[in-house]
């Protein structure tokens, strides 16, 4: 499944708004959400739909990352995170039941009293070894994204059970597939060499992950 990125329309969609009478703005709006979520009027990037695959730690850095996986197709992005945030994700996916709510449990509850719903969430960048997500909420008629961690994102999707997406040129920096006869992470993308410094300690990362297992965790 695959689902066009929305940044771009987020200038234009406001302007549009603001200039028509306000009976009409319901009814706009609903046909630009509908634009952002399927086709991109000005070039935007594919969002690939994943998974998640597993969570680990690195036994060199003792860093918790996780494993994302490309839905339909053996490419994965490992994603370093803070143990507060990989046990948040972890109790769910492990269908753990705790006598008071998590942080995440918190939002997912905040977000639903306020009436509004999460549509996806998203891996939108990676600059300087730093990814950068964001969340798709619908509230009153309106799509609106909101700016925040992987972690976050991940450990609210895995309660309210939507999709999760990474946006291709996060997939060309930094995802990868496994060779089949070294079992080495293999990149398939293509960056420049200003990126390719960006991304050092990133690399070097990686390096440090327990891949054999990959190939067998959850999805």
């Amino acid at each position: 499944m695959l689902i066009v990125g929305i940044e771009c329309f987020n200038i234009a969609e406001r302007a549009i708004v603001d200039c028509i009478p306000a009976t009409l703005n319901t009814e706009l709006i609903d046909r630009v959400g509908l634009w952002n979520k399927n086709e991109s009027l000005t070039g935007g990037s594919i969002m690939v739909e994943m998974t998640i695959n597993s969570i680990q730690v690195s036994l060199r850095t003792l860093q918790e990352v996780v494993i994302l996986k490309e839905k339909e197709a053996n490419r994965y992005l490992p994603i370093w995170i803070g143990p507060a945030e990989a046990k948040a994700i972890a109790i769910k996916l492990e269908n753990i039941e705790l006598s008071r709510p998590l942080t995440h449990d918190l939002l997912q509850s905040v977000i639903a009293t306020l009436g509004a719903s999460v549509n996806f969430v998203m891996v939108t960048e990676l600059q300087d070894d730093t990814f950068y997500a964001e969340l798709s909420l619908s509230f009153d008629g309106m799509q609106v994204e909101v700016d925040c961690r992987p972690s976050d994102a991940l450990a609210l999707a895995v309660r309210v059970g939507v999709p999760i997406y990474a946006e291709e040129p996060v997939l060309d920096k930094a995802g990868f597939v496994l060779d089949e006869e070294t079992g080495k992470p293999v990149s398939e993308g293509k960056v420049d060499e200003q990126e390719e410094k960006g991304l050092s300690a990133y690399k070097n990362f990686i390096n440090t992950l327990d891949l054999e297992d990959f190939g067998k965790g959850k999805s």
